[in-house]
């Protein structure tokens, strides 16, 4: 692991734990030639996935991005930080369970959506919006009707 002062290659392990949320593993590092002390969250990584977009690229994955469009569509939506990570963990461990080392970027928005329909409505709407490349206002109303519709249902598999 490189410092991050010095840019050095020389960094020892000091101290190494999981993290709180067992996502990733703590490690404590310094620095062999400036004494640079920091901190490196390790995540395991069961394969290298490739990403195959629309117009047939292909890139490879990056978790951090679909963070940050999970996190746009809940943008000043009250919903949990921790919940947040579970869920993009989740849908990071479908991924990589499914058996395929190249998957299509539709396949990863229809996790995405079916994981943010359990966390946030309003962010699952924000998301469909981007992710169905919405045009009209009445592709928001079908939306709406699929919730209000599977809203029911869930209500009736209760009773």
């Amino acid at each position: 692991m490189r410092c991050p002062y010095c840019g050095s290659d020389d960094t020892q392990v000091k101290d190494s734990r999981p993290s709180e949320d067992n996502t990733s593993i703590r490690r404590r590092r310094v620095c062999a030639d400036c004494g640079g002390r920091f901190t490196t969250f390790e995540r395991i990584q069961l394969r290298e996935l490739i990403v195959i977009k629309k117009s047939g690229r292909r890139v490879p994955f990056d978790r951090d991005k679909l963070m940050r469009s999970v996190q746009v569509a809940l943008r000043k939506r009250p919903v949990d930080p921790e919940r947040v990570e579970r869920m993009v963990n989740g849908v990071v461990r479908q991924l990589e369970s499914s058996g395929e080392s190249e998957i299509n970027a539709e396949q990863i928005g229809v996790y995405v959506m079916e994981a943010l329909k359990g966390l946030d409505d309003v962010a699952y709407v924000r998301f469909a919006s981007v992710y169905r490349n919405f045009r009209e206002a009445k592709d928001f109303s079908t939306v709406l009707d699929e919730l209000s519709s599977q809203d029911v249902t869930d209500a009736e598999e209760r009773d």
